[in-house]
């Protein structure tokens, strides 16, 4: 099928064609995704993509909850984990993220309200023909980036919203040449309906 030219290879492929772009409204996989992009921030997608299963087991599930408990035996534990990035600004930035998604949560109602708020509720779906016209950053994610700083989060970088925002569908930015781009745009979630990261997400 044709794909979005990022996607040639695993991890890749499977994320591309059953998660990237796919509108995302449950609080705690969007808040995985808001500790993952910021994780990215140095490093390639794919390296983060290859360690999204160890993160998931270090970081509790990526359950808020308990992530906004780590002290500090938590935090030389994750600096001492391979299968994470080891970086002690991105670990205390996932706690200081995991307190500040509750003050978010008790002033919308849901983190989904809040985050969905920037782009008016509901997928901008823009029609790029090349890679080279996707920006890597808008001005929602400007507004998104501004506003989560404002409230204390930290690795949240207007570009790193960008990519949040493409990632959990808040934005449909597959290339008009590729078969997601409609299948997005329809509602449709994957080629296989059901997607494995759908089923371990629900696990969790």
């Amino acid at each position: 099928m044709p794909r979005c030219p990022w996607a040639t290879a695993e991890p890749n492929i499977t994320y591309h064609d059953e998660e990237w772009g796919v509108p995302v409204h449950d609080d705690r996989l969007l808040f995985e995704f808001l500790i993952l992009e910021g994780a990215q921030a140095g490093l390639s997608w794919t390296t983060i993509l290859n360690k999204r299963d160890n993160y998931r087991k270090a970081f509790d599930g990526f359950r808020p909850e308990k992530i906004a408990r780590y002290g500090a035996r938590d935090v030389k534990r994750l600096l001492g984990d391979a299968g994470i990035v080891r970086n002690r600004l991105k670990i205390a930035a996932a706690i200081e993220n995991a307190k500040m998604f509750f003050a978010v949560c008790k002033e919308f109602g849901t983190f989904d309200a809040y985050l969905w708020s920037f782009v008016g509720g509901k997928p901008i779906q823009n029609r790029w023909r090349r890679m080279a016209d996707v920006p890597a950053r808008t001005a929602q994610s400007d507004a998104m980036s501004r506003d989560l700083q404002r409230r204390g989060f930290k690795f949240v970088g207007s570009t790193i919203c960008c990519a949040l925002m493409q990632a959990t569908g808040m934005v449909n930015d597959h290339l008009v040449t590729c078969t997601r781009h409609a299948e997005v745009a329809g509602g449709r979630r994957s080629r296989n309906r059901t997607s494995r990261h759908q089923s371990s997400n629900e696990s969790l």
